[in-house]
């Protein structure tokens, strides 16, 4: 059975959110503030998060870069285009806006889990020709291996497995931090451009592409 955590402190919301999931054959979990979801996630894991901003203590957006390897569905009545960007860049799998029809919150639920169990049975990344296994940490073009650092490794992993989103540079230090807690601000430029080049000589062709005013992302036109 599926474990599905609400983190939101509107009680009202949270027990009609909770019946529905239940019904659907979910487990569920709740927080009811940014202090009380780290420390329910410090107790368990739970498989998907439904989590609000508007939380007493810490917000939302300060709970989100806490959350490491679980899909992560913001619930928000903000509407901005900018706030949904910056927490999708954030590390959001999604972003539904309050109202919501109970039909859409359980199709995207649906969707973010079978992406999470797919993510979860395949050891090996693949971008094109390009291939990253996530077990025996070979990177490869065509059969090729392509030696690189711990930190290089890190990066592309989290651009393979994020292959057509642009991750922004704070969310990917912060994402790669515990594989490698050496990497700065000031270096991860340094290390970008070192794997950028590795990757050139051994393909031919720049896999990885700037987004300026936002981060990194692969390029789409090596994906397939």
């Amino acid at each position: 059975m599926k474990t599905i955590a609400i983190i939101d402190d509107d009680v009202h919301i949270g027990d009609v959110l909770s019946e529905i999931l239940e019904n659907e054959g979910y487990a569920v979990t709740r927080a009811y503030s940014g202090t009380e979801a780290l420390y329910l996630l410090s107790q368990s894991k739970p498989d998907l998060i439904l989590l609000d901003l508007m939380l007493p203590g810490l917000s939302g957006e300060e709970v989100l870069p806490h959350i490491k390897n679980i899909p992560v569905i913001v619930l928000s009545a903000k509407v901005d285009v900018q706030d949904k960007v910056t927490l999708l860049l954030g590390g959001a799998v999604d972003y539904i806006t309050k109202p919501f029809s109970t039909e859409e919150l359980l199709a995207r639920i649906t969707v973010q889990l079978r992406k999470a169990e797919k993510t979860a049975h395949s050891t090996v990344l693949t971008a094109g020709d390009l291939t990253l296994d996530t077990i025996s940490f070979d990177v490869a073009f065509r059969g090729q291996s392509i030696k690189l650092t711990r930190t290089e490794y890190a990066i592309l992993k989290l651009l393979m497995a994020n292959p057509k989103q642009a991750i922004s540079k704070g969310a990917l230090l912060d994402r790669i931090s515990l594989d490698t807690p050496d990497c700065t601000e000031r270096s991860l430029k340094q290390h970008i451009s070192n794997l950028r080049k590795k990757l050139q000589e051994a393909t031919g062709t720049d896999y990885i592409e700037t987004v300026w005013g936002i981060g990194f992302k692969l390029r789409e036109q090596n994906l397939d």
